[in-house]
C-alpha cells in the first residue's frame, strides 16, 4: 500500500465512507479538483439553497463511472439526497487540500483508487431474490442467476455465476433428499481432481456436475464417469445447454448424458415441495433461499454470495 492509499484509507475508515451516496460524493469532488484544480473552498461546493452539494447528481456520476468503463448505476440520486453529503463533500474538499499541500495530489490517482472502492461495493452486496406472483417460478430463478452472471461479467475472473448455481442445486437436493443421504458440499473453487470426486455432486452411482459454461473437458469428465458405471448429469443455465449438448454429440455421447436446465431443475421442485399451489410458493422459495445460504456460510468466505429475500 502507498503512502496516498493509506491516507486515503485512514480518511475513509475515519469517516465511514462506505455507502452509494457517499462514494457518488467522493468521486464528483475528486473529478471536480481535477476539472478547476486545488485548492477548493469548501463553501463553493453548496448549492445556491444551501441544501445540496452543487454539481451533484446520477449523470455525473456514471458519467464519471463510464469513464473506467463501469455502467451500473451507484446512486439513483447521486447521493444528492443523502443525508451528510455536505459535511462529507466539505471535509473531503479539506482533505484534499492538506494533500495538495504535502504534495500529494495526484489526483488520476485517487480517483482510480475510489473507483476501485465502488467495485467493492457492487461485489459485496448480496444477491436479491425478488418473489413476484406474476412471474412464473422459472422466471424468478432465472432473474436470480442472471444477477450472478452480471456481477461476474462486471468483475472479471471471478465465478459468482458458478458458485450460486452450484450452491442452489445443493440446497436443493438436501431438502429433497432424506437425512441419511444428505449430499457432501463444498467450497465452489475446490475442483473435483484434487479431492477425488466424481461430480460437484455425488449419490451412489450419479454423478450431478453443476456449470455455467460445459466445456470439453466436463464432457470427458462425463465419460470418465460412464467407464466407471456412473450416471453423469449436467446442470447448466439455458444458454449453456445446447453447447453441452452438442460438445455431448462430438463425444459419441448423445444420449448418455442428462443435460438439465437449471432454472427448470429448480423451479419443479418448489412447485412440487408447494403441491403446485400459488400461496406455498413464497415459503418454499424461502425454504430453498434458507438453506442455500446456511451453505454459503459455513463453505465460502465471501458474504456477497448470501441471497436476500
Amino acid at each position: 500500500m502507498t503512502s496516498l492509499e493509506k491516507r486515503l484509507t485512514e480518511f475513509r475508515d475515519a469517516n465511514s465512507l462506505r455507502s452509494k451516496g457517499q462514494l457518488a460524493v467522493m468521486l464528483h469532488i475528486t473529478r471536480l479538483a481535477a476539472e478547476n484544480g486545488l485548492p477548493i473552498d469548501p463553501e463553493t461546493l453548496r448549492t445556491d439553497r444551501e441544501g445540496q452539494v452543487k454539481g451533484l447528481g446520477k449523470g455525473r456520476v456514471q458519467n464519471i463511472l463510464k469513464g473506467h468503463g463501469i455502467t451500473r448505476v451507484l446512486a439513483e440520486e447521486g447521493g444528492r439526497t443523502s443525508r451528510g453529503s455536505l459535511g462529507n463533500a466539505s471535509d473531503y474538499a479539506i482533505f484534499l487540500n492538506a494533500l495538495h499541500t504535502e504534495k500529494m495530489d495526484d489526483l488520476a490517482a485517487i480517483e482510480k483508487w475510489w473507483i476501485a472502492r465502488v467495485q467493492d461495493y457492487f461485489s459485496s452486496k448480496p444477491f436479491t431474490l425478488k418473489f413476484d406472483p406474476s412471474k412464473s417460478l422459472r422466471s424468478i430463478v432465472s432473474d436470480l442467476l442472471a444477477q450472478a452472471v452480471k456481477r461476474q461479467k462486471d468483475n472479471p475472473g471471478t465465478t459468482y455465476a458458478g458458485t450460486v448455481l452450484q450452491h442452489l442445486v445443493g440446497a436443493k437436493l438436501d431438502l429433497i433428499l432424506p437425512k441419511n443421504k444428505r449430499v457432501a458440499h463444498h467450497g465452489a473453487n475446490v475442483a473435483d481432481c484434487p479431492t477425488s470426486r466424481a461430480g460437484d455432486f455425488v449419490l451412489d452411482d450419479v454423478a450431478i456436475h453443476v456449470t455455467t459454461a460445459p466445456s470439453e473437458a466436463l464432457i470427458r469428465k462425463c465419460k470418465d464417469n460412464i467407464d466407471a458405471g456412473i450416471r453423469p448429469i449436467i446442470v447448466t443455465i439455458t444458454e449453456s445447454r445446447s453447447g453441452a449438448e452438442f460438445n455431448a454429440k462430438r463425444f459419441e455421447l448423445e444420449g448418455r448424458i442428462d443435460i438439465i436446465e437449471a432454472e427448470q431443475f429448480i423451479a419443479t421442485n418448489i412447485l412440487e415441495w408447494g403441491e403446485f399451489t400459488e400461496k406455498s410458493h413464497r415459503s418454499e422459495i424461502t425454504r430453498l433461499i434458507t438453506r442455500y445460504n446456511a451453505i454459503v456460510q459455513e463453505y465460502e468466505t465471501d458474504p456477497s454470495l448470501l441471497i436476500e429475500l
